[in-house]
């Protein structure tokens, strides 16, 4: 029953949220470093990520670091047990998923 009622809240909050992670990643699919530099702006205050400006990221192995510590904040089995919303794990996931599609974009590109 439970279950029934988060998916029906999660439904609810998808329409707006969509539209709001769209917006965040405009532009910078696919860009990590664009991506990490501006996730500030759409993660919620109590996530606890830290905000990184681009000169902080220009070398591979700064990518790297400032990468994992974002898919920290924002794994969805972190997010489960830090007892986040249904709203802050939407974003969460979607979030996680953009970074790591810019990871992998990223790591083919890249010689660290």
């Amino acid at each position: 029953m439970q279950a029934q009622r988060d998916q029906a809240e999660r439904h609810r909050f998808a329409e707006t949220l969509d539209a709001e992670i769209k917006r965040w990643a405009a532009g910078k699919e696919g860009n990590l470093r664009a991506l990490l530099s501006t996730l500030q702006y759409v993660l919620w205050p109590e996530s606890g990520w830290q905000a990184v400006s681009l000169t902080d990221i220009i070398i591979g192995s700064s990518v790297k670091k400032v990468y994992r510590k974002a898919t920290l904040c924002v794994h969805p089995d972190k997010v489960q047990q830090k007892g986040a919303t249904i709203q802050q794990k939407y974003i969460a996931e979607k979030v996680f998923d953009l970074l790591k599609e810019a990871w992998n974009k990223f790591n083919s590109e890249e010689l660290f």
